[in-house]
């Protein structure tokens, strides 16, 4: 019998990408034939960057790997996931914090689809405290954040918060 590939799902806003984001990432090319990145489309949440940015940026902070896809989505994860033919979702875990609603979305998630698997993964120890949002501040606030997201994302978010509306010379 010959096993079918696996194929995995990981979702998230990535509003940027992060060094913890690449953890997963790579770790999880490790496990499975192919992963697909996909970036949540939620009309609800302004991000920074849009969709196409976030994207642009995950390819390039990942480079070329053929058994990995860039794709965005929206409306239930499940119904995505099954579309990719997926049979797990990757969901990335930085502390005991994340854990108790990463496993509610799992459970309902399960309840929904019963054939699709969610797989916790913990993030490695230096990125643990590591999150896009705390990532945004330091750097709307100018702090060096170089060693946490790859290097085109920091120039991205230098760019970003060089272009607001804050006034020179005051």
């Amino acid at each position: 019998m010959i096993n079918p590939p696996k194929i995995a799902v990981y979702p998230g806003s990535f509003d940027p990408i992060t060094l913890g984001h690449l953890d997963i990432i790579n770790r999880g090319l490790k496990v499975f034939d192919r992963l697909v990145v996909a970036v949540a489309r939620n009309s609800s949440k302004k991000g920074l960057f849009d969709i196409d940015e976030r994207m642009e940026l995950i390819r390039c902070a990942c480079g070329d790997n053929d058994r990995l896809q860039v794709d965005t989505f929206e409306g239930l994860l499940v119904d995505y996931v099954r579309r990719q033919n997926a049979g797990v979702i990757l969901r990335g875990l930085r502390a005991i914090s994340d854990f108790e609603y990463e496993f509610q979305i799992a459970q309902m998630n399960h309840a929904v689809e019963e054939q699709i698997e969610t797989l916790f993964m913990m993030t490695s120890a230096p990125f643990s405290y590591l999150s896009s949002s705390i990532v945004k501040e330091v750097a709307s606030l100018g702090g060096n954040i170089e060693t946490f997201v790859p290097a085109v994302v920091a120039k991205a978010l230098k760019n970003k918060f060089a272009s607001d509306d804050r006034c020179e010379g005051a």
